[in-house]
Parts: structure tokens; sequence; C-alpha cells
């Protein structure tokens, strides 16, 4: 049996390739190795869920977040926990844009990033709602 090669550094990661998932507010990220490259890395989230603070009502959303590395790039199993663990949380749409750019960007500090949030119809009324910070250089 050959042996494979390892081109990526996993150092520190502890949610990917571990057992049980579950909902968590922590951010893992690795060494990015091509920022010199105009790379852009998008994340799409079909299954968000969160509820209005003051109603209870539940709310659905399409999440997309699109950004360029810098020195670190998002793992994608600790989004998909992070991403869950809003499922018990009251939210206005307009803050979960924000807080999750915000907690995003402070884990891997891009050279750009954007989240765009997609909210089911509710009320007979649909809302986007975009959020970015940097500058995209390509």
């Amino acid at each position: 049996m050959s042996q494979r090669e390892k081109l990526s550094d996993t150092t520190g990661l502890t949610q990917l390739g571990g057992g049980a998932s579950k909902p968590s507010r922590t951010i893992e990220t690795f060494p990015f190795r091509h920022a010199a490259n105009n790379t852009v890395v998008t994340f799409r989230c079909t299954e968000f869920t969160c509820f209005c603070p003051l109603t209870g009502q539940p709310d659905y959303a399409t999440i997309d977040i699109r950004y360029q590395p810098s020195d670190r790039a998002i793992e994608s199993k600790s989004l998909r926990n992070y991403l869950w663990s809003y499922r018990d949380s009251g939210v206005f749409h307009e803050d979960v844009a924000n807080i999750i750019l915000d907690d995003l960007y402070t884990q891997c500090t891009p050279t750009w990033m954007e989240v765009t949030v997609h909210f089911s119809v509710r009320g007979g009324i649909a809302i986007d709602v975009e959020a970015s910070r940097g500058k995209r250089t390509s």
C-alpha cells in the first residue's frame, strides 16, 4: 500500500476528523500558503436556522461567505458547527450577517470578506443582508 502525501498543514485542528459533531462558536483556521495568488473562497450553507428574538418564530436562510484569505483559511467543519450554533439563537436578520462577519474576520484576518444571508420568506417578505470588510484585490 502506498503512503499518501499530506500537502496541507493540519496542526491545531480539533474538529475535522473528530468524532461526533456538535454546535460550537469556535472557528478553527489553518495556514494559507497561497496569499500571493488572488484566491477567493466561497462557502454556502443552505440550512441555516435561527429564530426571531421577539416572536420566537423560526427563520431559515442560505448563507454565502466569500473571502480572500491572507495568512489563515477557515476550516469548513468548524464553520458548519459554528453556523449550527445559531439554531437556538434569537437574532435579527441584520445582526446575523454582521456577527458572523465579525467573528470570521477576527479569526482569519482575510484581505476581504463578504457575508450574504438570504432569509426565506416569512410574512410575505424575504430579506437579504450583505455585510463586508476589507478590500477585494482581484
